[in-house]
């Protein structure tokens, strides 16, 4: 579980809660209506689906667990890691290596130490996982791609059932004012829903997604760079330097340390 997300999701629930309590004086099925709930969520809906394959949005449910799970290794355990099957392949040569695969839980780690072992070329490794990286970039460009689509529609669709709000509100100038405050009333209210889902829901989501899937290219990197190091047989000392580099600066001293 990443408690920033659950945090930040549980926080930003309680603001929006509360001020929309003490903006009603607690009658919060004032700011319900259907017309807006059809225009912003059902229309952001068939935003989505005009804008994406159906194949990648059946991944939905796979990029909200992302932002509430981080299955990713933590960078420094990586590390410790690729300084262990380093020092390994410097004392008893690289096929030494084959019995510490099953301990790596990373497929792409695994898969590039295979080869790594079986001999392949460096080059063809190089390529081979640098297009895996690719692939996991597409994958995870598509869970941004479907937040940015709410956050950019959401607003404008909110926008549309406000103008209609206005529409039915100017055509009842003159007449019974019930009918006038409850036309305004949908226009506001669909303006906030629309409002909600790209600030407080969209925008803060697609955002986190951003961040891991940036954290998770870098991550693999390193272990690429790391693969080819190994293979090449250089100093564990050497492996650990060029993986000093994919650490923030502040965390170099315990990269040296350890």
């Amino acid at each position: 579980m990443d408690k920033a997300s659950l945090v930040g999701s549980l926080m930003m629930t309680f603001v929006v809660g509360l001020v929309c309590w003490q903006a009603t004086h607690g009658d919060l099925m004032s700011l319900w209506s259907a017309k807006g709930f059809y225009m912003v969520i059902l229309g952001s809906i068939a935003a989505v689906m005009m804008s994406m394959p159906f194949d990648r949005i059946k991944m939905v449910p796979g990029y909200v667990k992302r932002f509430l799970f981080h299955p990713g290794t933590p960078v420094m355990e990586t590390i410790n890691q690729i300084a262990a099957l380093a020092d390994r392949a410097r004392k008893d040569g690289i096929l030494a290596l084959e019995n510490e695969l099953p301990k790596l839980d990373d497929p792409f780690f695994r898969n590039g130490m295979k080869m790594a072992i079986d001999g392949v070329d460096p080059d063809t490794i190089e390529s081979t996982l640098r297009l895996e990286i690719m692939a996991m970039q597409d994958r995870h460009k598509s869970g941004k791609k479907f937040f940015d689509i709410l956050k950019t529609y959401g607003p404008g669709l909110g926008l549309v059932a406000t103008l209609m709000g206005q529409i039915g509100m100017f055509k009842s100038l003159g007449g019974d004012i019930a009918t006038m405050g409850y036309m305004l009333a949908v226009a506001v209210v669909a303006t906030m829903y629309g409002t909600v889902l790209a600030n407080c829901i969209a925008g803060p989501m697609g955002d986190k997604l951003a961040y891991r899937s940036s954290e998770e290219i870098l991550r693999r990197e390193m272990v690429l760079q790391a693969i080819l190091s190994i293979q090449a047989g250089d100093n564990p000392r050497a492996t650990l330097d060029k993986m000093a580099s994919f650490v923030p600066a502040n965390n170099r001293e315990q990269l040296k340390a350890a």
